[in-house]
C-alpha cells in the first residue's frame, strides 16, 4: 500500500489577507508551495479584494462625495459606477501584467522563469492595497490609506520575491527594483488609458454647494 501524498491545506480569502499582512514571511512560503492555478486565484482572491475599492469608492461618494476649497463636489451615479468598473477591469489586467513582467525580468537575476508562480507573486502582492480600499468608504481618508497600503504592498512584493521566484538575495533588490520601475511605467500607461475612457462613458459631475 502506497503511503498518499500530503494535500495542501485548504484556506479561505479572509485568512490568507490577514496571513499575509501580519506573518509575510511565513505565508509567502507557504504560497511558494501551492500549485499555481490562475483560474482559481482570480476566481477566489483577486477578484473578490480587487473589488473592494471600487466597491467602497462608489458607495463613499454617493454618501459624501469630494470637497475642494470648500466646494462640495458629487460625481454622478453613472460616473461613479463606470469609474468603478473601469477600476475594477483594469486592476484584474494590471495583476496579469504585473506577473509577466515578474516571468521576464526574475530570470535574468537567477530566478525562476515560471509564469504561475509569478501570477501568484503578483496577486497576493495586492493584498493591502486592496484591503486599504475600504477607507474609499471616507474620501477624506481613502487616497492617504490607499497610499499606505500601496507601499506595503511594494513590501509584501520585495519579501515574497525571494522566496516565490527564488531569486538569490544578493540579486533580489536588484530585481525588485527594475520590477517596480516598470511596473509604475505600465501603472502611468494603463492610468492614462483609464482616464481617456472615464472621459468618454463617465458623466459629468454636479457641484451641490460653496463657501
Amino acid at each position: 500500500m502506497s503511503a498518499r501524498e500530503p494535500q495542501p491545506r485548504p484556506w479561505s480569502p479572509a485568512g490568507r489577507a490577514a496571513a499575509l499582512i501580519l506573518r509575510p514571511r511565513r505565508t509567502w512560503r507557504t504560497i511558494a508551495q501551492e500549485p499555481a492555478d490562475g483560474a482559481e486565484l482570480y476566481r477566489r482572491y483577486v477578484g473578490p479584494l480587487a473589488a473592494v475599492p471600487p466597491v467602497c469608492g462608489v458607495i463613499g461618494g454617493l454618501l459624501f462625495g469630494s470637497g475642494i476649497a470648500g466646494i462640495e463636489i458629487r460625481p454622478t451615479v453613472r460616473g461613479l459606477l463606470a469609474e468603478a468598473a473601469l477600476n475594477y477591469l483594469f486592476t484584474l489586467i494590471g495583476v496579469w501584467l504585473l506577473a509577466l513582467i515578474v516571468a521576464l525580468v526574475a530570470p535574468r537575476f537567477g530566478g525562476r522563469a515560471e509564469r504561475g508562480q509569478a501570477l501568484k507573486l503578483a496577486a497576493y502582492s495586492g493584498t493591502a492595497v486592496w484591503l486599504a480600499g475600504v477607507f474609499a468608504l471616507l474620501p477624506s481618508l481613502g487616497m492617504a490609506m490607499m497610499i499606505l497600503g500601496g507601499l506595503y504592498s511594494l513590501y509584501l512584493l520585495r519579501e515574497g520575491l525571494p522566496v516565490v521566484m527564488r531569486t538569490p538575495e544578493p540579486r533580489s533588490l536588484t530585481c525588485f527594483a527594475l520590477i517596480v520601475i516598470l511596473a509604475l511605467a505600465l501603472a502611468i500607461a494603463m492610468g492614462a488609458a483609464s482616464a481617456y475612457v472615464r472621459s468618454l462613458v463617465g458623466g459629468p459631475l454636479r457641484v451641490v454647494g460653496g463657501a
